[in-house]
């Protein structure tokens, strides 16, 4: 399976988070579904099945990180572009980190992932290049105005 590209700020939160579920919040969840059957009767016991369905959600998110986490190769930086549509002004700009969709930019700079169409073509891109890609409504061109890592 390929590798996912994490900065390393984010492999860092994410193994955090993951530390914490299967610490912490394992044992605060057991201890609430402990409490819920102490009320008695399982089978109308809403605060219990809420209880569970909150430990189904908390460990597939502890599944989903481990793998990530184990699976990932970790970069120093992301890229982000500017970039506009063929026919639009530079005011009309949309800047998105190309990365995965845990990452967390900046405020006002959207993710998208290296494995989408415009996220590919973007990919190596440099400031002045005209890039195109196939979108489901046929091929789109932007222009890309500006390439940072973060």
């Amino acid at each position: 399976m390929a590798a996912q590209q994490l900065s390393r700020a984010t492999y860092e939160r994410l193994r955090t988070e993951f530390e914490d579920l299967t610490t912490r919040g394992r044992i605060d969840l057991a201890d609430k579904i402990e409490r819920a059957r102490e009320e008695g009767d399982l089978k109308e016991n809403a605060g219990y099945h809420a209880a569970k369905d909150e430990q189904g959600h908390m460990e597939g998110r502890i599944r989903l990180l481990e793998h990530l986490l184990e699976s990932a190769e970790v970069v120093e930086s992301c890229p982000v572009y500017t970039f506009v549509y063929e026919g639009e002004t530079d005011d009309m700009a949309e800047t998105y980190m190309i990365g995965h969709i845990e990452e967390q930019p900046p405020e006002g700079i959207e993710v998208m992932g290296p494995e989408s169409p415009l996220g590919a073509a973007l990919l190596g891109a440099r400031a002045g290049d005209l890039v195109r890609y196939q979108a489901p409504g046929g091929e789109m061109r932007v222009r890309v105005l500006k390439v940072e890592h973060i």
